[in-house]
C-alpha cells in the first residue's frame, strides 16, 4: 500500500488537506501563507541593519528552480523514512532533521540494521550510511527529479536495501510522478548552502525556545511536504476531532506551533510563522510583536518576514520575542496551565 499524503504539524489547510494538495507551492496558491488581505506580503525594514553572515539572503525569485527541485528530492528521501519508520504521534516519523552538513533522515530501521540518508549541502552530495559500515554517495548537481530518484534507488540496492515508495508527490498542484519528473532539474549549490545555513541558525533558535517548555513538544523538524522547519508545543488536552486520517492525527491535541518557510506565491520571500490550533478568540489582536510582523486574518496565523529578521540588530532575539509573545498570548487565551508546562 502506498504512503498516505502526510500533513505536517501546522495548518496547511484548516478546512481541507486535499485542497492544499492540489493548490499550492508551484503555481496559483490557496494555502495559508499565500493569502493576505493586503495582497503580497513583503519585508518592511528594507535598510535598517546590515545582514548577519549566519542569516544569508535567500531571495525567492533567484532560487525558485532550485527550491522546486529540492522540494521533490526531499520528498523522495522523506518517503523512504515514512515507509520504514514506526508511526509516531502527529506523523513525526516522516520528518527530516537539520545537522552539521545539511538535512538527515536520522537512523532508519531496516531488518537487523539501520541506515541514514543525508543531504550534504557543504560538499553537495547525497550520502547513504549503514550500521554495518557501508558508505555510498552521489553528487548533488543539476539533474532531474527522475534521475535523482533512479540514482538513489540504485544506491540503496547496491547497499542491499530493498525499498519502495509511492512516487506521487504530496502537497503540490499537478503532481508529476517522482520517477518520471524531468521538469524540475535545477541545483544551485550557493542557494542550497544558504538554505542550510538559515536552517542551522533557525534550528538553534527554535531549540532554545523549545527548552523553556517541559510539557509535550515536538522535535525541531523539517517537513518535506511543505518544505518548512517547525516546532510544536502541546498542552495535553484533546482537540475537537477533525475528519480524515491525516488531520485527525496531526491535530488530535491542542497545540501552538512555530515555523520557518522559504516563501511562495503571495509571500515574496522566507518568513517565520506562528499559530494556535484550535485558535482561541481574540488571538490575532493580542500579542505585542517585533517590527515586520503581521497577522493573516483569513488563515489565523502570525507572520514575521525573514528579511526583517536578518537585518535586525539581534535576529535570534527577534525570533524569540515573536515566538514567546505569540505562544504566551494564545496559551493565556486558551487557558493553558502555563505554570505546569514551563520552566
Amino acid at each position: 500500500m502506498g504512503d498516505p499524503p502526510i500533513q505536517p504539524i501546522h495548518p496547511l489547510s484548516f478546512a481541507n488537506f486535499a485542497s492544499f494538495a492540489v493548490k499550492g507551492f508551484f503555481g496559483s496558491c490557496d494555502n495559508h501563507r499565500a493569502r493576505h488581505p493586503a495582497g503580497t506580503v513583503r519585508a518592511h525594514n528594507e535598510f535598517i541593519m546590515p545582514a548577519h553572515p549566519d542569516w544569508p539572503e535567500l531571495p525567492l525569485q533567484e532560487w525558485q528552480d532550485t527550491y522546486h527541485t529540492l522540494h521533490m528530492w526531499t520528498q523522495i528521501v522523506g518517503k523512504i523514512r515514512l515507509g520504514l519508520a514506526p508511526l509516531q504521534n502527529h506523523w513525526w516519523n516522516c520528518a527530516l532533521y537539520v545537522n552539521t552538513r545539511g538535512l538527515t533522515t536520522s537512523p532508519i530501521p531496516y531488518n537487523d540494521r539501520t541506515f541514514e540518508i543525508q543531504f550534504n549541502f557543504i560538499d553537495h552530495r547525497l550520502e547513504l550510511r549503514t550500521s554495518n559500515g557501508d558508505d555510498h554517495a552521489f553528487p548533488l548537481v543539476p539533474k532531474s527529479v527522475a534521475a535523482f530518484y533512479h540514482e538513489l534507488f540504485a544506491m540503496l540496492g547496491a547497499a542491499g536495501l530493498d525499498v519502495k515508495i509511492n512516487p506521487k508527490p504530496q502537497e503540490v498542484p499537478n503532481p508529476i510522478s517522482l520517477d518520471r519528473d524531468e521538469t524540475h532539474a535545477a541545483y544551485d549549490p550557493e542557494y542550497a548552502n544558504r538554505l542550510w545555513r538559515i536552517l542551522v541558525s533557525t534550528d538553534n533558535v527554535f531549540k532554545e525556545f523549545r527548552a523553556g517548555f517541559i510539557g509535550k513538544a515536538s522535535p525541531v523538524h523539517f517537513f518535506w511536504g511543505s518544505f518548512d522547519l517547525c516546532c510544536t508545543r502541546f498542552n495535553g488536552r484533546r482537540a475537537p476531532p477533525r475528519k480524515g486520517v491525516i488531520t485527525s492525527e496531526a491535530y488530535s491535541h491542542e497545540c501552538s506551533s512555530l515555523g520557518w518557510w522559504p516563501g511562495g506565491p503571495g509571500v515574496n520571500g522566507p518568513a517565520f510563522y506562528a499559530y494556535m490550533a484550535p485558535e482561541p478568540a481574540g488571538y490575532g489582536a493580542r500579542p505585542s510583536l517585533p517590527s515586520g510582523s503581521t497577522y493573516l486574518d483569513q488563515m489565523h496565523e502570525f507572520l514575521l518576514m525573514y528579511d526583517d529578521v536578518r537585518r535586525a540588530k539581534s535576529p535570534g532575539a527577534d525570533i524569540l520575542e515573536f515566538a514567546q509573545n505569540t505562544y504566551a498570548a494564545g496559551a493565556d487565551l486558551a487557558g493553558w496551565d502555563r505554570s505546569a508546562l514551563e520552566r
